[in-house]
């Protein structure tokens, strides 16, 4: 089940970030996560309802660190991006947010069989492979040595990484009420760093305009939301490491979707990634 579970949330995950791409091409990053979010929190907050379970103090501070965790890790993702090069950036910020929770995993005493443990791993590599895309250009560069690609990029998937066992931690005692928490988390840091922004006169970019573009916005959201509850309930009823890492295997349908839609070319690269995602699958499935 948790395979299942897993691999859904990957799914929902990757169509997400791509539908999420398609929007911030034609606004702003900040613009279209005020879009996002709220659309999330709302399906949540309905779905939180019709289970009828009881929230407890615990699950939603669990739940609301983990939002600030991800939300976090997003914006910092971004600018990782910006500091570039994507070949580096996306990577190792997918290859983090997966290490971080199999290291938690271990150390509570997780253990996994030798096929399933092989599977892992070769989804480890895929990841990595997977998320490696040719660099744009030049990227924009800093003179803060704190500020780079690389170190952003390992920042922000420990932010992820951080989310995976906060939703974890949060149990399931409060049913889905803790992804509400998270989606206000992630609200809340979006809104504070917009505000910051705005402080220093910065301009937040070309707002999400168009019933198509609005209904992109708002179908992202919708699918991240999604992607969060099939993560919570594949955490909470299997190992955290396994859910982790084939959740982790999102860039690889969103780099799909991107061959179909804009007929962008696979590196030979990125075909090995997704020839040793499946065996991974292949292996955790049947170990």
């Amino acid at each position: 089940m948790v395979t299942l579970l897993a691999l859904g949330a990957a799914l929902s995950y990757g169509v997400a970030d791509f539908l999420g791409g398609l929007v911030t091409r034609h606004s702003s990053t900040f613009k279209a996560l005020l879009w996002c979010v709220p659309a999330g929190l709302a399906v949540l907050f309905v779905s939180a309802l019709l289970t009828g379970r009881v929230p407890t103090t615990a699950s939603l501070a669990w739940g609301f660190a983990a939002g600030i965790a991800g939300g976090a890790g997003l914006m910092t993702f971004y600018r990782a991006l910006a500091r570039g090069p994507m070949s580096a950036v996306a990577p190792v910020s997918a290859l983090a947010s997966a290490l971080l929770p199999i290291g938690v995993g271990v150390a509570r005493g997780e253990r996994l069989d030798p096929t399933v443990l092989s599977g892992v791993l070769l989804c480890l590599v895929a990841i990595g492979l997977v998320s490696m895309e040719k660099s744009d250009g030049p990227s924009e560069r800093s003179r803060n040595r704190f500020d780079n690609g690389p170190l952003m990029a390992v920042v922000s998937g420990v932010g992820f990484g951080l989310f995976f066992i906060m939703v974890k931690a949060a149990g399931t005692d409060g049913g889905l009420w803790p992804l509400v928490a998270a989606r206000a988390g992630n609200l809340s840091i979006v809104a504070i760093a917009l505000a910051v922004v705005l402080a220093r006169g910065g301009a937040p970019g070309t707002g999400v305009s168009g019933r198509r573009l609005i209904g992109l916005a708002v179908l992202s959201g919708t699918l991240d939301a999604s992607a969060n509850a099939l993560y919570y309930l594949a955490a909470n009823s299997g190992l955290l490491s396994l859910a982790a890492v084939l959740t982790s295997l999102y860039p690889a349908i969103t780099v799909l979707l991107a061959r179909i839609a804009f007929s962008e070319r696979l590196r030979a690269v990125q075909r090995l990634g997704l020839a040793l995602a499946a065996t991974g699958v292949t292996l955790v499935t049947v170990g």
